[in-house]
């Protein structure tokens, strides 16, 4: 769950600290871009955030002011974190590892934060032991007993990820009278946290008691985040004891999520439901499907408009002494791009909107799988632009727009598609894998016979269709693959599909950095199982199966 204990805690302190801490340092000449960005920070409006403090960081740098330098180097890497672009950010943090003054206490702060942020993106990494060793830095230059609470939850963390129960009780143990003295929302979360992994340490352990005095203290203090993080602890904990009350929490986390317009937690406690409630299974899992791919598509879409920020950041920076005319033509061109997705949104919208005005519920699902597609067919086309446009120094602007017009007649034709003239779905497959090759890659399909597909139903159907996809796709940008097979294959009751090419491979760490995380989050939701294969000698080779009934 996204929206922990310590998330909760991390903003709790920066509202109460961040201000005291800046007036320290209000003796510097002004620099207006950072307050700027202090302010959209807050805010999190991360897009206009980052372009001011690129701005900010330009000015400290000519100003020769190695702590303003670093400050926007920080905050910058925490945004990248949370776009997602780690390995940017741990650049960024690094640099401003270098530049604070680790022998001027008033910069403590500053630099604890930094660390903590390390110790963050690492542990997103899973590279569990570089992320303790940032938190028990972060701990050294600690100004607070509420952050080196943070810090140091923040390694119980990661034992509790890593399965490492008694230290993970342990250090709970030894924070909680100081959170108890200190801060009344931590105290409780901490709480909620302890007993839920005396919990997984001891199945035996009745969590209840405590969970509820957790509860009751957020209730108290309206901590509707906290109560979040309780309720799925006693869904979790009731799931094999008392199935009721079970639902009755995951539907309580369900309310409260909904009410603090947390998508993630919503998500969450949709599954439990769905897991919890078997008589309303269909209309759940539809609910769940439904939210999760508007969540997915409002992700892509900001994720694209922040790689397009982040990517004229750097150009600015690289070149700078460029043509002007030439630069503001490509500016123009990403402008265009820009309204392109939003008049296709908006095309996607009205087009959703007249499918449910349709009356057979045949006719309406075909037609929805349809504006899916093309949706999906359309945001490829235009990443395929894109990418050219940000690797090619000189581009023809007339070839880019014929390259869109192929991608608008695409849609266009995707969109006339009628029910009675859509294809075996085995065939769909293989002109997917086959759209891939080309004269430097070569895809081959075996066993894709319309037998394997025939007790299938249309929702699994589509997921296969996108992981698949998802799979080419990150080969197609990430691998270098000369050679890529798909194997299918039904046995028994459950379909498996093995995926191999001949690319450089990922490493484990980076799998769900390469656009494969909807994958997983895919075969999931339809009850199958992924395994990423990593030692073999060269390439990738991924295995999915999920049940075919």
């Amino acid at each position: 769950m996204k929206n922990n204990f310590l998330f909760g805690i991390l903003v709790c302190t920066i509202i109460i600290f961040s201000c005291s801490k800046d007036e320290k340092f209000n003796l510097e000449p002004t620099n207006v871009e950072y307050e700027k960005a202090h302010k959209f920070d807050s805010l999190n409006i991360y897009d206009s955030a980052y372009i001011h403090y690129d701005k900010a960081l330009n000015i400290f740098e000519k100003n020769k002011n190695n702590f303003g330098r670093a400050k926007c180097l920080s905050n910058m890497a925490k945004i990248l974190d949370t776009k997602g672009n780690y390995f940017k950010g741990i650049d960024f943090s690094l640099k401003a590892k270098n530049l604070y003054n680790t022998n001027d206490k008033d910069q403590y702060y500053h630099i604890s934060d930094n660390f903590n942020n390390l110790g963050n993106i690492h542990n997103n990494l899973k590279k569990y032991n570089d992320a303790i060793e940032y938190y028990n830095s972060a701990q050294k230059y600690a100004t607070d007993e509420n952050s080196k609470i943070i810090f140091i939850a923040n390694i119980a963390k990661i034992y509790k990820e890593e399965k490492k129960y008694a230290k993970a009780i342990k250090i709970y143990d030894s924070i909680l009278p100081k959170a108890k003295d200190s801060n009344v929302f931590a105290y409780a979360r901490i709480l909620s946290n302890l007993a839920n992994i005396k919990w997984l340490y001891d199945k035996n352990y009745d969590v209840e008691p405590l969970q509820l005095q957790a509860l009751e203290i957020q209730k108290q203090n309206n901590d509707k985040m906290g109560q979040n993080a309780s309720y799925s602890h006693l869904a979790d904990y009731f799931k094999n004891k008392d199935l009721k009350k079970a639902l009755i929490y995951a539907k309580k986390m369900y309310e409260i999520a909904r009410d603090v317009q947390s998508t993630d937690d919503e998500l969450e406690a949709l599954q439990k439901i769905i897991s919890f409630d078997p008589k309303n299974y269909q209309g759940n899992f539809n609910q769940y499907i439904k939210l999760k791919d508007s969540i997915q598509e409002a992700r892509n879409i900001d994720n694209d408009k922040f790689a397009t920020i982040v990517y004229g950041v750097q150009e600015a920076k690289i070149k700078n002494a460029e043509n002007e005319a030439q630069i503001l033509n490509q500016k123009l061109f990403l402008a265009f791009l820009g309204l392109l997705i939003i008049l296709l949104i908006i095309w996607y919208i009205k087009r959703k909107k007249q499918l449910k005005q349709e009356k057979e519920i045949e006719v309406k699902n075909t037609q929805l799988k349809m504006s899916k597609r093309v949706h999906d067919v359309v945001a490829n086309g235009i990443y395929q632009v894109m990418a050219k446009i940000e690797n090619q120094e000189d581009f023809d602007r007339n070839k880019a727009l014929d390259e869109l017009e192929f991608v608008y007649e695409k849609s266009r034709d995707l969109s006339y598609e009628k029910a009675g003239e859509e294809k075996e779905f085995s065939q769909e497959i293989s002109e997917l894998i086959a759209g891939f090759n080309n004269a430097t890659v070569k895809t081959f399909t075996a066993g894709n016979d319309p037998s394997v597909w025939e007790k299938v139903s249309p929702e699994v159907k589509g997921e296969v269709f996108q992981m698949v996809r998802e799979l080419m796709v990150n080969m197609k940008k990430h691998s270098q693959a000369s050679h890529v097979a798909v194997k299918f294959e039904k046995n028994g009751e459950t379909v498996e599909i093995q995926y191999k090419d001949n690319g450089v491979g990922i490493s484990g760490d980076l799998i769900y950095k390469n656009g494969l995380r909807n994958t997983a989050s895919r075969i999931e939701a339809i009850g199958g199982t992924i395994i990423f294969d990593t030692k073999i000698e060269k390439g990738l080779k991924v295995n999915l199966s999920f049940p075919c009934s």
